[in-house]
């Protein structure tokens, strides 16, 4: 078994006996998406405080940790929460109400909380975040991917159907945000040391397979919501499908700047402007 493996398994018992109870609120608001062109897209998400953001925040837990969480739906629709691979039925939330569950995670990894009804337009819309439950002390990072189409947006919030079959995306993000802005967000953008054990935690929230490739390392598939066979893989690109979710381990061996882009090159694009799409760079120092 690989040393940083190795780690993440042992640490298991430690995370397991320090266990706390988190408590935590969600509220659902729409508003709008600025794209990296600055075009407005119809969007609706989840939020950490109450009022509108273009980015789903991140949960994270330690392995033990028991969820309280509220979530508040103040949008004008009806909605529904559900946390993928997790043995709980969804629960519906009526416009301007609110519902109270309780969690508890058996298993680090990374969990999709998110709205099923009418799967898979709400979620399409921007309703899907992360809950990232862990066993480690090291240096995380979040992606939250997804692909968005101004005109689809729109339909679908207005209420109108629109054919999956002819689905193709203008606009690709991580946590909200198109290349050179992802950059600038310290959740996304990969830094650290030779030598240093940094734990990505990707969500696939969209309804396209993104086939991350990173340039200058390798990764080891810590967990995989998809293909449990996949962990302990050393890979240099992840297809990520739609729903699932993926921690990558990456051990930086020289230092750098390199990137990391979704191999399907349309991805890195914005509305066919390249590189404004899922693309990003790793900073490595000595």
């Amino acid at each position: 078994m690989k040393k940083g493996l190795l780690i993440f398994c042992c640490t298991l018992l430690y995370f397991a006996s320090h266990s706390a109870n988190t408590s935590r609120s969600l509220f659902i608001h729409g508003g709008n998406l600025i794209a990296v062109n600055d075009s407005l897209i119809p969007y609706v998400s989840f939020n950490e405080f109450d009022s509108f953001s273009q980015n789903n925040p991140v949960i994270t837990l330690n392995l033990g940790d028991s969820l309280s969480l509220w979530v508040y739906n103040r949008d004008t629709i009806e909605h529904q929460f559900a946390i993928k691979n997790i043995d709980k039925p969804s629960i519906s939330i009526p416009r301007l109400d609110s519902i109270h569950i309780d969690y508890f995670f058996s298993q680090a990894g990374n969990y999709i909380y998110y709205d099923p009804l009418n799967y898979p337009t709400n979620t399409f819309l921007g309703l899907a975040g992360m809950i990232a439950v862990k066993n480690h002390n090291y240096s995380s990072f979040y992606w939250n991917i997804k692909e968005h189409d101004k005109l689809w947006n729109t339909r679908i919030r207005a209420g109108a159907k629109v054919d999956w079959d002819t689905y193709y995306p203008k606009y690709f993000t991580i946590n909200g945000k198109s290349n050179p802005m992802i950059n600038e967000d310290s959740q996304a953008r990969i830094t650290g040391k030779v030598g240093d054990t940094l734990i990505l935690y990707i969500a696939n929230t969209g309804q396209s397979i993104h086939s991350i490739h990173f340039h200058g390392y390798h990764v080891t598939v810590l967990f995989s919501s998809k293909y449990t066979t996949h962990v302990g893989r050393s890979k240099d690109t992840c297809p990520v499908f739609p729903l699932e979710s993926l921690v990558l381990q990456i051990i930086p061996d020289k230092p750098g700047e390199y990137p990391v882009h979704d191999h399907n090159l349309v991805a890195a694009s914005a509305n066919n402007t390249y590189p404004n799409g899922m693309f990003t760079t790793i900073l490595i120092t000595e």
